[in-house]
């Protein structure tokens, strides 16, 4: 059974990926293109409709509203294209990843808040 969630959870994150890529292409209809950038983008946004500290419903959005939300898309996008979306998408996971670029981009994120939290605290820029 973990084995089945975790493919998934796989196809879930290649269908968001997917998505993302059907909202940048023109061939893409546009009602399809608005809610796929929409869905693509909360799915992948830290920020969530039903906080997850909610019991039971902070999971909600992701078990449940998400995938359905997905599912109405694909059906709004034409097959041959969802097709070549998912192979895009698959082609893309497959790349390797830098840890090390990963690194960077965290390490000017928290000198960015750091500099930041300097330039507004109080009595601390002079």
């Amino acid at each position: 059974m973990l084995t089945k969630l975790k493919g998934w959870a796989r196809a879930i994150r290649r269908d968001v990926h997917a998505l993302w890529i059907a909202a940048r292409d023109p061939r893409t209809p546009w009602a399809a293109r608005a809610l796929a950038l929409s869905i693509a983008a909360y799915a992948l946004s830290p920020v969530d409709l039903i906080p997850d500290f909610i019991p039971v419903l902070g999971l909600l959005d992701e078990a449940v509203l998400l995938p359905l939300a997905i599912l109405l898309v694909i059906r709004l996008i034409p097959g041959p294209l969802m097709a070549e979306y998912r192979a895009a998408a698959a082609a893309a996971e497959s790349r390797p990843s830098s840890r090390a670029g990963a690194a960077v981009i965290v390490l000017l994120w928290l000198a960015a808040a750091a500099l930041l939290l300097w330039w507004l605290w109080p009595g601390a820029a002079g």
